[in-house]
């Protein structure tokens, strides 16, 4: 079996009262979801967050502590991928997809994400992620 690893966070920001979280909708398959990416060798699960982010989105970001999910599921016959997310600060609300990846990067409404999300796994991550946002 297979093993693969990718980190990526959900990134939020308050504008005008409203959380809103950073969502991607990608070229290949055409499915909303948060930034992620491949873990490259030597970097920590944190420093991949990060960079996935920035490089999907334009968005500069800070994993804030007290959040670390991981989805778990077979991408294809024969290998399992993990996928460990974080919760981040986004440090700007401005956005610049990777033309190659991403058709589109943006904030949504939290409310407003949890149904374009195309899986159930990703909504429930954003339900946890919601309840860190109202703490901080």
């Amino acid at each position: 079996m297979r093993r693969e690893k990718s980190c990526g966070a959900l990134c939020f920001l308050q504008q005008d009262g409203v959380w809103k979280v950073l969502m991607v909708k990608h070229r290949a398959g055409g499915h909303w979801a948060f930034p992620k990416g491949h873990v490259e060798k030597g970097e920590t699960e944190t420093e991949t967050a990060v960079r996935e982010v920035l490089e999907e989105t334009g968005v500069p970001i800070e994993i804030e502590p007290g959040y670390r999910e991981t989805n778990s599921y077979s991408p294809y016959r024969g290998a399992v991928k993990d996928v460990v997310y974080f919760w981040a600060r986004a440090k700007q609300a401005d956005t610049r997809p990777q033309p190659e990846e991403v058709e589109i990067a943006r904030f949504v409404p939290v409310e407003e994400a949890a149904k374009l999300l195309t899986y159930e796994a990703d909504r429930r991550l954003l339900k946890k992620a919601e309840e860190q946002a109202k703490k901080g």
